[in-house]
């Protein structure tokens, strides 16, 4: 039985049209790491068809909030050499399986309590449950502490 060789035949333009995003966004993704083009005779970039899987998922990724380094780090595990697989896509989701279910609890959280949370105007960081449950940072310092954190 031969294999099958893969080729780059795809253009910039063909990958764009079909996957739903601009060309400079595929050249951003590309400088990012986060896909791969090979260059024909004439230096035009040339991608394999499954890389409009890997802009799906980065897409689907960035829609619920996972940022580039993230995604660019799982889509390292993902093979380069041929189109990921169904174990490849698995293995690529648990990644992300724990931080999704941790903001969907605090996306939650924020819902059920946004009217509290608006109706006080963080003027009483004491009784934000939400950012300072128990007032946790009046514990550590007075004064804005909140504003003045990087853990936002």
């Amino acid at each position: 039985m031969r294999k099958k060789i893969r080729s780059a035949n795809w253009s910039v333009g063909e990958v764009a049209k079909r996957s739903g995003v601009n060309v400079s966004t595929l050249h951003f993704y590309e400088e990012k790491g986060l896909i791969h083009a090979s260059r024909n005779s004439g230096n035009q970039r040339r991608y394999f068809k499954d890389v409009l899987r890997r802009i799906a998922v980065i897409k689907a990724a960035q829609k619920v909030g996972i940022s580039l380094t993230e995604i660019k780090q799982a889509l390292s595990f993902l093979p380069t050499s041929h189109a990921p697989n169904k174990s490849d896509w698995e293995r690529l989701s648990k990644q992300w399986r724990a931080d999704l279910e941790q903001r969907i609890k605090d996306l939650t959280a924020l819902k059920d309590k946004i009217t509290g949370c608006i109706g006080c105007g963080c003027l009483s960081l004491k009784a934000c449950p939400l950012y300072n449950p128990n007032d946790h940072l009046g514990q550590q310092q007075s004064g804005a502490v909140l504003l003045n954190s990087s853990d936002e």
